[in-house]
C-alpha cells in the first residue's frame, strides 16, 4: 500500500494535500497496489481526499494531533503504516513534511528520498527523480529497501480531481505525550502560501524605497498572484522574510514568476528556476536575470508594470 499524509491547517485541506494524493494514486498505479490517505487531528472534508486518488482515508483524532509536533506524528505515522501493511510513504515537501521525512525513514528503517518531482518507475528497481545543483540537473535516485519515504516538491504535478468520495475510517494507534508545550501558532492568513502559489509576482531593490511596493501589490491582485521579493530587500526589512525566495529562502515552483528590479544573482535564480514562465522587468539590459528568462522586459519597472497592472485589468473587463 502507499499511504499519504494529508497535511490540513485549522482542518481545512490546501492544494498541496491533494497534489500528494494525486501523486500517491499515481504511484500506486505505477507499484500495482492501492493508494489511502492518513489525516492527523481535526480536519473536514476527508472524504473529498477519494476524488483525487485515496481508495480509504484514515483518520486518526486526539487533543495531542491538533498541533503539529515531528517527534509525536513521527511515531504515529509509523506505527499506522506498519499496521496498514503500507510499504511507501509519501508526505510534502513543506516545513512540516521535511521535519518528518528523516525521522519516519530512521523510526520505519525505510530509504528516503527528498523534494521528488516527478513520477517513480519500477522496472525491477523502484527510482525516482528530483532537482539537484540548485536546479541545473536532475539526478536519479534507486531505493533498493523494501520501505521508502518520499517528499513531494509542490506544483511538481497537477492533481486531477476524478473519482468519488473515500469511505473514512477511524484508526486506533499508540499516541505519545508531547515533549513540547506550544504557547501560540501564528501564520500568515489570506494569501496563498508561496510554495503553493501558481502565480507569484516579486520585486528587488529596483523599487528604490518600500513606500513604492503598492505597485507591485496592484499587479500582483490583478493576477490573483502571491508577492514575493529578493533577499536584499527583505534583510533590510522592506518586506517580511517568509516573502524571500531564493537559496536561502522559499523554493517555489510557480507557472508564472514575474521579477522586477531584480538582477537575477545566481542564489535568487536557485530558488525560482523551476518556474514554469519567467518574466523579468528590468531596465539593465544586461542583467543577469534576462539569461534565464522566457520574456523580457527592457524598461523602468515604474513605468512598465502599472501598464502591465491595467492592461491586466483591461483584459479581465473585457471578458
Amino acid at each position: 500500500m502507499v499511504l499519504v499524509f494529508a497535511e490540513h491547517q485549522k482542518g481545512q485541506f490546501k492544494k498541496a494535500a491533494f497534489e500528494a494524493v494525486y501523486y500517491g494514486s499515481e504511484t500506486a498505479k505505477v507499484l500495482g497496489t492501492d493508494c489511502a490517505a492518513i489525516v492527523l487531528g481535526s480536519a473536514e472534508g476527508l472524504a473529498e481526499l477519494g476524488k483525487y486518488g485515496a481508495s480509504k482515508v484514515y483518520h486518526i483524532t486526539a487533543d495531542q494531533l491538533n498541533n503539529f509536533d515531528s517527534q509525536v506524528y513521527t511515531q504515529v505515522l509509523a506505527e499506522a503504516a506498519d499496521q496498514l501493511g503500507a510499504h511507501t510513504l509519501i508526505v510534502n515537501h513543506s516545513s512540516a513534511g521535511k521535519s518528518l521525512l528523516g525521522r519516519l525513514a530512521a523510526r520505519w528503517n525505510a530509504g528516503s528520498v527528498s523534494g521528488v518531482n516527478a513520477l517513480p518507475t519500477n522496472n525491477g528497481s523502484f527510482k525516482v527523480q528530483k532537482l539537484v545543483f540548485s536546479g541545473k540537473a536532475i539526478a536519479t535516485y534507486e531505493v533498493k529497501g523494501e520501505k521508502r519515504v518520499l517528499s513531494l516538491m509542490g506544483n511538481a504535478v497537477q492533481p486531477q480531481a476524478g473519482g468519488g468520495e473515500a469511505p473514512v475510517e477511524s484508526l486506533s494507534v499508540t499516541i505519545p505525550e508531547s515533549r513540547l508545550t506550544i504557547q501560540a501558532v501564528n501564520r500568515i492568513e489570506g494569501t496563498v502560501p508561496l510554495p503553493e502559489a501558481e502565480l507569484v509576482v516579486s520585486a528587488g531593490r529596483g523599487m528604490k524605497d518600500p513606500s513604492n511596493w503598492g505597485i507591485i501589490e496592484d499587479l500582483a491582485e490583478a493576477l490573483g498572484a502571491t508577492t514575493a521579493c529578493s533577499r536584499p530587500v527583505a534583510d533590510v526589512g522592506w518586506r517580511p522574510h517568509h516573502e524571500h525566495v531564493g537559496q536561502t529562502g522559499v523554493a517555489i515552483r510557480p507557472n508564472l514568476y514575474i521579477a522586477a528590479g531584480i538582477s537575477g544573482a545566481i542564489q535568487h535564480l536557485a530558488g525560482v528556476n523551476s518556474s514554469k514562465v519567467i518574466v523579468v522587468i528590468n531596465k539593465d539590459p544586461e542583467a543577469p536575470f534576462f539569461k534565464a528568462a522566457d520574456y523580457g522586459v527592457v524598461g523602468d519597472l515604474f513605468e512598465v508594470v502599472p501598464r502591465l497592472t491595467e492592461a491586466i485589468k483591461a483584459l479581465k473587463a473585457g471578458n
